[in-house]
Order: structure tokens, then sequence, then C-alpha cells
């Protein structure tokens, strides 16, 4: 147990941060999939900005890698060209 009350401080932090950070990857995660769902390309097209601001935002986080968010952008734009 921690010994000192920055410690203790920083426990309970921690552990706000790691939810919020599972709820916010768990939510795009969903958009993800909604948007890879999606058959009607204009209901897509309206989606992907929403869908590329939430990956922008997990990236500049550090909730995922800077490369990872590029390759997700980059393959939802090709499927949603590709509708």
């Amino acid at each position: 147990m921690a010994n000192h009350k920055s410690a203790l401080k920083r426990i309970r932090r921690n552990e706000a941060v790691r939810l919020r950070n599972r709820y916010q990857h768990k939510t795009t995660r969903n958009a993800i999939k909604k948007l890879r769902g999606e058959e009607k390309k204009k209901d897509a097209e309206a989606l992907l900005p929403s869908v590329v601001s939430m990956i922008d935002r997990l990236a500049k986080r550090n909730i995922i890698h800077a490369n990872k968010a590029a390759n997700l952008k980059s393959k939802l734009a090709k499927h949603v060209a590709a509708l």
C-alpha cells in the first residue's frame, strides 16, 4: 500500500484516467464498426468525419499509436470511397 498522500492521490487519478481511456477507446471502436457496416455511401460519408475526429483524439492523447490512427483513417476512407 502507498505510504504517501501524493501516492494515494496518484492511484486514484490513474484509475479515473484508465476508465476514461477505456470508455473513449470502446466508443471509437463501436463507431468504426458502425461505419464499416454502413451500406449507403451517403450515410457513410456523413459518418466518416466524426469517426476520423474520434480516432485523431485517441492518437493525440496517446491512447492509440499515431501510425495505427493513420492506418485506420486510411482504411476507412478507402472503404467509404469503394461503396
